[in-house]
């Protein structure tokens, strides 16, 4: 039996997790904002064990994120099941970084959560962070926060809830508000329905190191609402030296044996910091676990008997239930990227890459420039570990500055360190490092001539915490050379970056064509592995 869960059990850009139990299996939802298709749906069946199976919106019919701000896009998914059938619910936020917020809310559903989902119905725009609710006399409802674009805001926090018609396909009767408050600020509202009680389980004071979970409850659905004395039952804002910062943004789980369970957010901090004291962390927000419990008088603590979260949590009394590991290396032998690829904002089709056209290789026809926000030819996956190495090879013959092909580790279209093959007038075929600090552009390395024999060129990143360190190599993968300066790998940061800081830092490979020609490069694998160094 699996005796201890290791948190955080999503592991890097992972963050506003959503946990339902269907018979033996639990699924987690996450947010994805930007990244193509949406939401990540991972799966277990011990709580201990997880696998990312499946993203239910991977039609730009359901989903187009073309022109989205970096960290814009798809927030917050809720995951429920009710009668054979998944909903879920989700926002996609159009516009932020403005006072006045763009925050459509939409639903989708399937009858196979593995399988096609449905078309989004188009739910209200009151906020982001929406839910659905499924009452015991079979009425659905959505409860979202509302957001205040107002110089002078009444509230703080505002959270409301109207009715859904399954029939109807839409929002009917008035919206409710269920929650107001000057002092105090709630997102990611979930509800549930125990022993007479409704709970209102919300994410308070924003989603930084002070984020924290609170419950609140009434015998109505609609209220009023008293608050749990304990808020926040769960925390590490005043804890600096834990492992699990930014705890909270939860959501709770029963087990088939009565225990009790709530995923939330997290981050694992660097111990470096930004001028204003806050420190920076390369992963984002991931999703950790804990064990909680019902108190007699009808309130959840956590089962430690603090608010701190766990790095290591009791697991249930449920079989072991682990999956096959992935390799590090993928050859690009299959007919279909690997599932842990995403791509910037729209699906990519046979005019961004093929693994057909040469087998055994991945080939990206170069499109626009790392700033696009609509048609970039680049493929990426999260960083999981704060200490790992990837690496590539490619084939690339640019004939032209303005083409370039290779290894990218980045967080946002402002923020990245790029080796690439490109094309130099004086040099000919080369290679070099792009640095984008939120926009500023550097060349850390200069230009490299590379031999005009060397139609293989090897590619290589090296993170340690907020060190990186790049490599290539002529002459195979036991002759990597080191490439420019030790990098700020911090710089790819929530904290660091200034147009968005909700995803987290990932790593892949990429293909630029600014002539418009779509010169290809064809890499031969893609490898990742990873150094933990925690628990």
């Amino acid at each position: 039996m699996n005796n201890k869960i290791r948190n955080p059990i999503l592991r890097g850009f992972n963050p506003d997790p959503s946990i339902i139990r269907v018979d033996g299996d639990y699924y987690i939802a996450t947010s994805t904002f930007e990244w193509f298709p949406g939401v990540q749906i991972h799966h277990s069946r011990d709580l201990v064990h997880w696998e990312l199976i499946t993203r239910p919106l991977n039609r730009v019919s359901q989903l187009d994120l073309r022109g989205i701000g970096a960290s814009q896009g798809v927030w917050a998914p809720c995951l429920t099941y009710h009668d054979g059938i998944y909903y879920l619910v989700y926002t996609v936020v159009n516009s932020f970084y403005v006072p006045m917020y763009d925050t459509p809310n939409y639903l989708v559903t399937a009858t196979d959560i593995r399988g096609e989902w449905s078309e989004p119905i188009y739910l209200n725009s009151y906020g982001f962070d929406p839910s659905l609710f499924h009452d015991d006399d079979g009425r659905k409802y959505i409860v979202s926060m509302v957001t205040d674009h107002r110089v002078t805001k009444r509230y703080k926090g505002q959270l409301v809830i109207q009715e859904y018609s399954v029939q109807e396909q839409r929002m009917i009767g008035e919206a409710v508000t269920i929650y107001a408050s000057a002092e105090t600020f709630l997102e990611g509202p979930h509800i549930y329905k125990r022993n007479g009680y409704y709970y209102l389980f919300a994410a308070d004071t924003g989603t930084g190191e002070g984020h924290g979970q609170s419950m609140l409850r009434s015998k109505s659905l609609f209220g009023p609402y008293e608050a749990y004395g304990g808020n926040s039952l769960l925390t590490a804002r005043d804890h600096p030296d834990l492992l699990l910062q930014k705890s909270g943004h939860g959501d709770l789980v029963e087990t088939g044996n009565g225990d009790w369970y709530m995923v939330h957010l997290c981050g694992r901090a660097l111990e470096n910091r930004m001028e204003n004291g806050n420190r920076k962390y390369t992963l984002g927000r991931e999703t950790a676990i804990q064990k909680v419990e019902w108190t007699e008088d009808g309130w959840l603590r956590l089962a430690n008997g603090t608010v701190l979260p766990d790095a290591e949590v009791e697991a249930p009394h449920l079989p072991p239930h682990p999956f096959p590991s992935r390799p590090a290396r993928d050859d690009f032998d299959s007919e279909q990227l690997d599932i842990h690829f995403q791509s910037l904002r729209i699906p990519l089709d046979s005019t961004f890459y093929s693994l057909a056209e040469r087998k055994g290789h991945l080939r990206l026809y170069g499109r626009e420039g790392l700033g696009s926000k609509y048609r970039q030819s680049l493929i990426a996956r999260r960083w999981q570990e704060l200490k790992f190495t990837a690496s590539t090879c490619l084939e690339f013959d640019p004939v032209s500055f303005k083409q370039m092909a290779g290894l990218i580790c980045l967080y946002d279209t402002h923020n990245y360190y790029y080796l690439h093959v490109t094309f130099h007038e004086d040099l000919g075929r080369c290679i070099s490092i792009l640095s984008a600090v939120n926009n500023g552009y550097a060349e850390p390395a200069g230009y490299v001539s590379l031999p005009d024999n060397a139609e293989r060129i090897w590619l290589r990143a090296e993170v340690d915490h907020d060190k990186l360190q790049f490599f290539y190599s002529t002459e195979g993968e036991e002759a990597f050379v080191g490439i420019g300066p030790v990098l700020d790998a911090s710089t790819l940061s929530d904290e660091a970056c200034k147009e968005g800081w909700f995803t987290g830092a990932l790593v892949g490979l990429c293909c630029q064509d600014l002539t418009g020609f779509r010169k290809h490069a064809d890499f031969d694998y893609f490898e990742y592995n990873e150094n933990p160094t925690e628990l």
